[in-house]
C-alpha cells in the first residue's frame, strides 16, 4: 500500500487556495458571503494562509449551524459551515487529497464521486440487466443504519493514516474529523465528509469485489444493490455483510434489508425503478413532481409570476425525466407549463434576478 507525503504544501499554496474559491463558489456568487470574499479575496487568500500554516497551526474550525430536512419519508439532520473559510479549506484540501482517495474505491462506488453519480450508475445497472437477464434474477438490497452519524471516527481517522504520512494533513483532517459533536459521527452536509464517507467503505467494497468475487455489485454511499442468479446465495452474502459491518467498521445494517426478484419488482435505486428494458421514476418523487408542477400550474392559470425556488424545481425534475420512460409525465405537468418556465426563464433566471432565492437559504442551491 503505498502512503502519500509532501501534500499539506500544495494544499496551502497560494493557487491552490485561489482554486478552492473558483470551486467553492460555483453556483453560489449570488450569496453575501462569497460575493464578500469575491470583493476581499486577496486578504481572504492570506487569511487562510495565516491560520493554515504549518509552524503555528492556530487554525480552529467555526461552530455548525444545524437544520432538519425532510427527504421523502427520512428527516436528517443537516449541519452547515460557513463559506469562508471552511468550504475554502475543505475545497482545497479535496483538490490535491481527492484524486488520492479515489484511486482507493472500486468501479463500483458511486456518489460525491466525479463523473460518476446517479446518472452513470443506472446506466451501469441497467447494462448489468439488458446484457446478464439469467445472471440478474435476484437482488439483495441493504443499507446502514443513520450511516453518517455512526461511523467511528478513530477507525475513519485509522483510515486516512494508513494512506497518509504527512502528519501536516493528518493533523488538519483530525480537526475536522474531530470538530463534530458527541463521540461518534461525521456531519451530512460537510463536503469533506462526501469524500470520507465513501473512503470509509473502500476497504469493504474491495472486499465484496475481490474477497467475495461479487460481479454486479453497486454501492451509492451506504445504499447497496448486489445481483445474482442465486437467491439463497445472496441471502447467506447479507449475513456475512452484517458481520463485516458490525466487527470492521462499527457499522449496523438496517433492518429493511430485501431479497426480492427483480423482473418483477423492478430495482428501486438511487430515484429509479429499473426492469432493464425501461426504466420508471421512484413513486415518492412522483408524487412530489405532480404536487409541485400543480403548483406551477394554478400560478400559470392565476397569471401569477413564479418565483425561482419553483422555477429550480421545474428544472430539477425536468432533469430526472431525461433519464427514465416519461412520455405520460411530459405530457400531462410538463407540456401545459413548459412555455410559461422557460418565459420566466429567459426574463428573471439568464437576466440575473433571482428574486426567490436569497443568501439566507438554509442550504446552497
Amino acid at each position: 500500500m503505498k502512503r502519500y507525503g509532501n501534500l499539506y504544501s500544495k494544499i496551502i499554496a497560494e493557487d491552490n487556495l485561489r482554486l478552492s474559491h473558483i470551486n467553492a463558489r460555483k453556483g453560489k456568487g449570488f450569496y453575501y458571503e462569497v460575493q464578500e470574499v469575491d470583493e476581499h479575496l486577496d486578504e481572504r487568500i492570506e487569511e487562510l494562509g495565516y491560520i493554515l500554516d504549518p509552524v503555528s497551526k492556530i487554525y480552529v474550525p467555526s461552530p455548525y449551524s444545524k437544520y432538519r430536512k425532510k427527504d421523502g419519508k427520512k428527516e436528517r439532520d443537516i449541519f452547515k459551515l460557513p463559506y469562508y473559510p471552511e468550504r475554502m479549506i475543505q475545497w482545497s484540501i479535496l483538490q490535491v487529497l481527492g484524486p488520492i482517495l479515489i484511486r482507493q474505491f472500486t468501479a463500483d462506488t458511486f456518489s460525491a464521486v466525479p463523473g460518476r453519480g446517479i446518472h452513470s450508475c443506472i446506466a451501469d445497472i441497467k447494462k448489468a440487466l439488458i446484457l446478464d437477464p439469467d445472471g440478474t434474477v435476484y437482488c439483495l438490497q441493504c443499507d446502514v443504519r443513520k450511516y453518517y452519524p455512526s461511523i467511528n471516527r478513530d477507525l475513519l481517522m485509522g483510515r486516512y493514516e494508513h494512506i497518509l504520512k504527512d502528519k501536516d494533513l493528518l493533523w488538519l483532517i483530525g480537526m475536522i474529523i474531530y470538530h463534530a459533536d458527541g463521540n461518534k459521527g461525521i456531519p451530512i452536509g460537510n463536503y469533506f465528509s462526501q469524500y470520507s464517507g465513501n473512503f470509509y467503505l473502500s476497504g469493504f467494497d474491495h472486499w465484496i469485489k475481490e474477497v467475495k468475487g461479487v460481479k454486479y455489485y453497486w454501492r451509492y454511499m451506504d445504499d447497496i444493490i448486489i445481483l445474482s442468479n442465486n437467491k439463497a446465495y445472496l441471502h447467506e452474502l447479507r449475513k456475512e455483510i452484517e458481520e463485516y459491518w458490525q466487527t470492521i467498521l462499527d457499522l449496523e445494517m438496517k433492518r429493511n434489508w430485501q431479497v426480492y426478484p427483480v423482473r418483477d419488482r423492478g430495482i428501486d435505486f438511487v430515484g429509479f425503478r429499473m426492469f432493464g428494458d425501461y426504466t420508471l421514476l421512484r413513486k415518492s418523487i412522483c408524487t412530489n413532481l405532480e404536487n409541485r408542477l400543480s403548483t406551477v400550474y394554478d400560478k400559470f392559470l392565476a397569471g401569477e409570476e413564479l418565483t425561482y425556488s419553483e422555477w429550480c424545481s421545474y428544472n430539477s425534475y425536468a432533469g430526472w425525466l431525461l433519464y427514465c420512460d416519461s412520455y405520460g409525465l411530459e405530457k400531462k405537468y410538463f407540456d401545459p407549463v413548459r412555455e410559461y418556465c422557460n418565459n420566466y426563464y429567459i426574463n428573471n433566471v439568464k437576466g440575473g434576478k433571482t428574486d426567490g432565492c436569497t443568501q439566507k437559504c438554509p442550504v446552497y442551491c
